[in-house]
């Protein structure tokens, strides 16, 4: 069993919701973060609320579809803290739309998904992820560290109407622990860094609980068995007892209070 006191977590998108949730979880475990976001003031309140709780923190302007700030980002980890423990590249963003809109009347498509709005969340979602992890896990090995790499899915990786850019990205984050642990386990590497993905339902992050249409959270609500939104404290204390569990590795946890999609998501 591995321990979250004295590790180091590298975190994207750790300027709020569940990215800033784990870091906080991970702190008050006595672990140690280095938090990512491109949103810098975003990013200066988080670090500054974990600093409160006496959290021992870096914080780092990253855009994670960058080669060069993800080199950068895993440099500072090592040279901070010496090491690397546990990777979350939980940067993402969503782009929802039909890719293909009938007009009632006629028939004819009147609406698409816009080539920018699809590629959007490839270049974040996934691509950010890639470069994070690889650049992260060649710290870890060559430094020899120990421990996780935790991606992000989302039940949406079952498919969702409207979000076929989304869902595509989620469905990759579902395969990649596999393939890493695949390629680790050839290299000898599967017994120190260990790769998974944990795939949220509905969570009720600050946007979600304050932004949202209140008749539209309560249709979300209707379909969730446990009555209410999977919390981001929640998700992060799933991430930490797959940490800490060795045995837990290439696969995709679900954390979603019984949710099960619809034939038209």
């Amino acid at each position: 069993m591995l321990e979250i006191k004295d590790s180091v977590g590298v975190i994207t998108g750790g300027g709020g919701g569940i990215g800033l949730s784990l870091a906080k979880h991970w702190v008050k475990n006595g672990g140690k973060v280095v938090i990512a976001d491109v949103a810098e003031k975003f990013l200066e309140t988080a670090e500054a609320e974990l600093r409160e709780m006496g959290g021992e923190v870096v914080s780092v302007v990253c855009n994670v579809t960058d080669e060069d700030d993800c080199g950068r980002l895993a440099d500072t980890a090592i040279e901070k803290f010496g090491q690397i423990n546990m990777v979350a590249p939980f940067a993402g963003i969503i782009k929802d739309g039909m890719m293909l809109s009938p007009d009632r009347k006629t028939g004819k498509v009147t609406r698409k998904m816009a080539l920018g709005d699809f590629q959007m969340v490839i270049d974040i979602n996934l691509t950010g992820v890639f470069l994070t992890v690889r650049e992260c896990a060649e710290r870890m090995i060559n430094n020899n560290c120990k421990g996780l790499i935790c991606l992000i899915s989302s039940t949406g990786s079952l498919g969702t109407a409207g979000q076929i850019n989304y869902s595509s990205t989620k469905a990759a984050m579902s395969v990649m622990p596999k393939v890493i642990t695949a390629e680790f386990f050839r290299r000898g590497l599967a017994d120190r860094i260990r790769c998974v993905a944990v795939a949220p339902g509905y969570v009720g992050t600050p946007m979600v609980k304050k932004v949202m249409n209140q008749k539209a959270l309560d249709k979300v609500l209707a379909q969730v068995p446990i009555g209410r939104l999977v919390e981001p404290e929640e998700v992060a204390s799933l991430v930490g007892d797959i940490y800490r569990n060795e045995a837990l590795a290439g696969d995709v946890f679900f954390i979603h209070g019984g949710l099960r999609l619809g034939a038209k998501g």
